[in-house]
C-alpha cells in the first residue's frame, strides 16, 4: 500500500497476544478519519475487504473501488479527501502523548459486546486510561440523562453513580453537563471506576467547563472515543456516539430525560441491543421526566436505586433488598385484636358488648381482647366503658379513616 498514511513496522501502543496484525492496525487508525462514526455502508465494506484492502481501494485510482457496492463518485471523492490527511504515525503519537492507546477488533482488550452493532461497530476505539477496556466493560452500566437537569435529576444521578461504584460496577456515562457529569461525579467520590464515551477525540476536552472532570476520569477511570486525536464533536456525533455507551454495557438507566432527549436514542439502541433498560421516575408534571415516564410505560423497568439496578443487570442472586414500610406495634396484633380495636370509636368510649357487636365476636371474647389491649397499651378503660389510648403508642388510629 502506499499513500502518505502507509508506515513500515512500527511499535503499536495497546498491541497484545492476538492482536490486529500491524497493516491491518495502520490502516484502521488511518479510517478512523476517513469514516465516520456508524457508517454502516463502510462498516459492511471493512468487514467484506478488510482495512488494508479498504484503505488500498480508497486512495488508489485503478477503479477498485467505483465497484464496491453503494460506492458512488460523491461519496469516494469525500472519503479521498480525508484520506489524504490520515497520518497513522502522527495519530498514534498523538494519543500516545495524551497517556492513550489504539484499540481495535482483534485485540485482547476489544470489547466483544460491541460487535453486536454489527456493520455500525467501530473501526476501533481511542482509549486512555490505564484500566483494560474489555475487563471493565463486561461489569458496567450507563447512566445517562439531561444536561440541564434538574437538582433532583442531578442528586439521584450521583446518588445511582457512586452506589454502583461502590458495589465494583463501571459507570458509563458521556461527560456531559447535567445528568452525565452528576453520575461520574458520584463514581469518583465512591472511589470507583468510571468510562466517558465521548464525541471527539479523547485529547479534545469536550465540553470546556469538565476540563477537570475529564482530567480525573482519565486518571482514574477510562475515557473513550470513535474519532482520532484533534477531532471535534458535532451534533450527528454526539447521537451516534450513544450507540457505542448503549452497546459496551450491559444495561442503560435514563435519569429525566424529554420526549425528543438523545438519552432516549441510548436507551432504545440499548433495547434494540437486547441490553436491559431502566429509569428513574421524576413528578408527573414535570417535562424533563416526560420521555423517562414513556421509557416505562413500554419496556423499561423503573428503579430507584443502585440496588435495583444491579438486581436487574448483575448475576443470580445479587438481588435488592425487600421493600417495605416501617412495622407498626398494630402489625404485631393477632385478627381478633385487630378486630376488636377497630370496633372502638375514634373518640369516646364503647362498653365490652358494643365491641363484640361491631367486631362480630361474643361479649366474653371481646372483654378478652379488650383486657389484653389494655396491657399493650392500646386502649384504657373508663368506668364501664374502653377508649383508645392518646398516647403515641397507638398513633396510627390516626389511620383509621383511610388517610
Amino acid at each position: 500500500m502506499t499513500g502518505p498514511w502507509a508506515v513500515q513496522s512500527v511499535a503499536l501502543p495497546g498491541q497484545g497476544a492476538g492482536a490486529a496484525g500491524d497493516g491491518e492496525r495502520l490502516a484502521r487508525v488511518a479510517l478512523t478519519r476517513v469514516l465516520e462514526p456508524g457508517d454502516e455502508r463502510g462498516g459492511r465494506w471493512l468487514r467484506e475487504c478488510g482495512a488494508g484492502e479498504l484503505l488500498r481501494r480508497i486512495t488508489a485510482r485503478d477503479g477498485s473501488a467505483e465497484r464496491l457496492s453503494g460506492m458512488t463518485a460523491r461519496r469516494l471523492a469525500g472519503y479521498r479527501l480525508r484520506a489524504e490527511a490520515a497520518d497513522p504515525a502522527r495519530d498514534l503519537a498523538a494519543v500516545a502523548a495524551a497517556g492513550g492507546r489504539f484499540v481495535c477488533p482483534g485485540d485482547q482488550e476489544w470489547p466483544s459486546q460491541l460487535d453486536d452493532l454489527g456493520d455500525a461497530r467501530p473501526t476501533g476505539l481511542w482509549v486512555r486510561g490505564r484500566a483494560d477496556l474489555r475487563l471493565w466493560a463486561l461489569r458496567s452500566v450507563a447512566v445517562v440523562g439531561a444536561r440541564a437537569c434538574t437538582p433532583y435529576g442531578a442528586h439521584m444521578a450521583t446518588t445511582l453513580g457512586a452506589g454502583l461504584a461502590e458495589r465494583g460496577w463501571v459507570v458509563v456515562s458521556g461527560a456531559a453537563f447535567g445528568v452525565d457529569g452528576a453520575a461520574h461525579r458520584g463514581a469518583l467520590a465512591a472511589g470507583g471506576a468510571t468510562a466517558a464515551v465521548l464525541a471527539c477525540g479523547v485529547d479534545v476536552v469536550y465540553p470546556r467547563g469538565h476540563a477537570e472532570l475529564i482530567g480525573r476520569v482519565a486518571e482514574q477511570g477510562l475515557v473513550i472515543g470513535e474519532l482520532p486525536p484533534a477531532e471535534h464533536p458535532t451534533r450527528s456525533r454526539f447521537i451516534l456516539r450513544n450507540r457505542v455507551i448503549a452497546a459496551l454495557t450491559r444495561g442503560t438507566v435514563v435519569v429525566e430525560a424529554e420526549y425528543r432527549s438523545g438519552s432516549l436514542v441510548t436507551a432504545r439502541c440499548a433495547q434494540r441491543l437486547g441490553r436491559f433498560t431502566m429509569g428513574v421516575p421524576g413528578p408527573a408534571t414535570s417535562g424533563l421526566s416526560a420521555g423517562v415516564h414513556e421509557l416505562l410505560r413500554g419496556e423499561g423497568v423503573l428503579v430507584t436505586d443502585a440496588s435495583e439496578i444491579i438486581e436487574l443487570v448483575g448475576d443470580m442472586g445479587e438481588l435488592a433488598p425487600p421493600r417495605r414500610g416501617a412495622v407498626l406495634p398494630r402489625d404485631l396484633l393477632d385478627t381478633g385484636c385487630a378486630r376488636v380495636l377497630d370496633a372502638l370509636p375514634a373518640r369516646g368510649t364503647a362498653d365490652a358488648r358494643e365491641a363484640a357487636r361491631t367486631a362480630g365476636t361474643s361479649a366474653d371474647e371481646a372483654l378478652a381482647k379488650l383486657y389484653e389491649l389494655h396491657s399493650l397499651g392500646f386502649v384504657e378503660r373508663h368506668g364501664d366503658g374502653w377508649r383508645l389510648t392518646r398516647r403515641p403508642t397507638c398513633n396510627d388510629d390516626a389511620r383509621r379513616g383511610g388517610t
